[in-house]
């Protein structure tokens, strides 16, 4: 690939945009899909806010000002979308943002194509009993292996409060993980079952 100011380059060209934004959705559609599917929680919500996501980046990328990568830019469009569907479709079936990680659990559990052993379904609880705010760091850092500038950035929080709420919630997360008893009988028997 070009570096990625002639990319940018190609995105804004008259001539070249097409082409460039086909490429564009090669790259970073999977990666953007699972940062999104993690919080709109269903396949079908998630393909619908990936594609709002990508309209905004095609209708925006001209005024993208280059203080951050062309991917951290289009991360934080992504999760701006997927707060903006939540805010909306939490106004229509009054579910708050923070028992999306409850409901998120259970599609897991449900969802076919998750292979869980017993380690992946606890630490997936253990994770889900964090703050919002501590939970979505956690992802951002551990699954979507962003750097804390780039998370500080997308949540535009300070980089060390960002860093106080990662490593906070890794301690959480190794002190739980070992005595977590899962408490749900149906959880056990999905993984005996599988």
């Amino acid at each position: 690939m070009v570096n990625e100011s002639d990319f940018i380059e190609q995105l804004i060209s008259e001539t070249d945009r097409d082409k460039a934004f086909n490429k564009l959705i090669d790259l970073y559609q999977v990666r953007l899909y699972w940062h999104i599917r993690k919080l709109v929680i269903t396949h079908e919500n998630a393909d619908d806010v990936l594609q709002n996501t990508f309209i905004r980046v095609y209708k925006g990328i001209s005024k993208f000002s280059r203080q951050s990568s062309l991917y951290t830019w289009m991360y934080k469009i992504a999760y701006n979308e997927s707060i903006r569907f939540l805010e909306l479709n939490k106004n229509k079936h009054s579910i708050s943002i923070e028992d999306v990680s409850t409901k998120y659990l259970n599609s897991l559990l449900e969802d076919t194509f998750f292979e869980a052993d017993v380690l992946q379904l606890k630490l997936q609880t253990v994770v889900s009993e964090l703050n919002y705010k501590q939970r979505q760091i956690f992802n951002m850092k551990y699954y979507d292996d962003l750097k804390f500038h780039e998370i500080a950035s997308i949540l535009e929080m300070k980089e060390g409060t960002i860093k106080t709420l990662y490593y906070n919630a890794v301690k959480f997360i190794e002190s739980n993980i070992e005595t977590l008893t899962l408490k749900k009988k149906t959880l056990i028997q999905n993984i005996e079952n599988s």
